[in-house]
């Protein structure tokens, strides 16, 4: 089966909404598994649980079927995002555009050519959609 993973803000801002609201949809399109994950930060001290992640996504978008609601906790959200990615081994991945732009930023340390669909093709043979106009 084919797996959609959707990183997303808690609590969830309008960014995080529209961005999740395009994974669903592209979830829904190709008969995908759901994956919404959220990053709790060791640096920040809260701790968002699967549960206040799952009610808060349910009070926008009403229950969802076949959807897995993960809490990853890292230092950095992007490391633990492609962490989940590869471990989960997912198909596709939606992001909003400025998280693109800080996986770049974060690429740009290791490769002279940071193009951020390139890589999580060829490094975790995923495709990534980025959601303009939303940020998480």
């Amino acid at each position: 089966m084919t797996l959609v993973v959707v990183p997303v803000r808690y609590p969830l801002s309008d960014h995080s909404r529209h961005t999740l609201e395009r994974a669903v949809e592209v979830a829904r399109e190709r008969d995908a598994a759901l994956t919404i994950l959220h990053v709790n930060l060791y640096q920040n001290g809260k701790k968002v649980t699967r549960t206040d992640l799952k009610r808060a996504v349910e009070r926008s978008f009403g229950p969802l079927e076949n959807v897995r609601y993960v809490v990853r906790t890292g230092f950095l959200v992007e490391e633990s995002i492609l962490d989940e990615v590869a471990a989960e081994d997912a198909d596709v991945v939606v992001i909003g555009h400025k998280q693109a732009g800080r996986w770049r930023r974060i690429l740009q340390r290791f490769t002279d050519n940071p193009n951020i669909d390139r890589y999580l093709r060829n490094h975790l043979e995923c495709e990534v959609i980025t959601v303009e106009g939303a940020s998480a």
